[in-house]
């Protein structure tokens, strides 16, 4: 798809729709402060090997994937909506159509400065405290932290929660946030279970996954200027670039794509335009005549003859001898006789 048809949608108004942007309201921002604090306990409560640990050993223990196989199959293909490649797929394709239909690029923006987020901030985390999986646990008991895994927090929960809870934050009216929200809350609390169900994250790492990913949609309005002075620049580049555009248009290159001189334009001149050169007059001497008649031969509007079948064009008081090329008189072995005159 060409990117201009695009942005010539986004120009048929003049401008964007009004669109009502989150602010940090005090809830929020008390939301924000109440999910930071849950998130240090989680992550305090594992580094100490709490109960929270012994916790995640007895549902590790437990093996939900064998006290209900008959839920694997569909589980299998749910867990997929946790899955970071996909969902953003999805929801950028619909965020995409967002943007054309209401001519401002701001939801996929949004989108993207969240998913940066994620990455950053679960995957430093990840890194950092480098917890083993359920599956590759080495001894009962332990927190399994430092030992080189990447599981804590749960990329899949917190990929759901900020990948589907977008689509709420983004809603222009409030029954759609609300709907959206409901929504986006099911899929998450979804996903999370079913990583546990799998055997595939500790309970702990789940929680720890829905208050990162929560974290990241209360901190998006915070960003909200950034977003909006990136999406003028984008609209400032690409009006520059559209004017450079009109621009070549209003000079039309040749079929060639470029200008070159013609060879030997002055030995075809136009039948309308008059000779460069005038002939030399009669008290110039008969070499002058010659050559002026020559000259004026090459610049007549006559068609382009060959050197052989021209004429002679040498006045009758001239002394110079007529050339054998241009004669077609003299015969080989003879010698041409004097023009008498002069």
């Amino acid at each position: 798809m060409r990117t201009d048809r695009i942005f010539a949608r986004l120009d048929r108004e003049p401008e964007p729709p009004k669109i009502e942007i989150p602010g940090m309201s005090r809830t929020r921002t008390v939301l924000f402060g109440s999910t930071m604090a849950f998130y240090i306990a989680i992550v305090w409560a594992v580094l100490i090997t709490s109960w929270l640990v012994a916790l995640d050993w007895k549902v590790m223990l437990f093996r939900p994937y064998e006290q209900w196989p008959e839920l694997h199959p569909f589980l299998d293909y749910f867990v997929v909506l946790g899955q970071r490649g996909p969902t953003a797929v999805m929801v950028a394709a619909w965020l995409g159509w967002r943007s054309w239909r209401q001519h401002t690029l701001r939801p996929l923006l949004v989108l993207g400065a969240a998913l940066l987020l994620l990455n950053v901030t679960v995957g430093a985390v990840k890194l950092g405290l480098g917890r083993l999986g359920p599956h590759y646990a080495t001894e009962i008991g332990s927190a399994e932290m430092f030992a080189g895994g990447d599981i804590f927090p749960s990329g899949h929960t917190a990929n759901a929660v900020v990948t589907w809870g977008i689509l709420a934050y983004l809603a222009t009216t409030p029954r759609a946030r609300r709907h959206l929200s409901v929504l986006s809350a099911v899929v998450a609390l979804g996903v999370g279970a079913t990583t546990v169900y799998l055997g595939t994250h500790w309970l702990s790492d789940v929680l720890l996954g829905w208050a990162a990913g929560l974290l990241i949609l209360l901190s998006l309005p915070w960003f909200e200027p950034l977003i909006g002075r990136t999406e003028a620049r984008i609209f400032a580049v690409r009006a520059a670039w559209r004017g450079r555009r009109r621009l070549g248009a209003a000079q039309p290159a040749p079929a060639g794509g470029r200008l070159a001189p013609a060879p030997f334009a002055h030995r075809h001149p136009a039948p309308n335009e008059k000779s460069a050169r005038e002939p030399v007059g009669a008290g110039s001497g008969s070499g002058s005549r010659a050559t002026g008649a020559r000259a004026t031969g090459h610049l007549t509007t006559r068609p382009h003859t060959a050197r052989s079948e021209r004429t002679p064009v040498a006045p009758a008081g001239s002394r110079r001898l007529p050339h054998a090329d241009r004669t077609g008189a003299t015969r080989p072995g003879t010698s041409p006789r004097p023009v008498a005159g002069g």
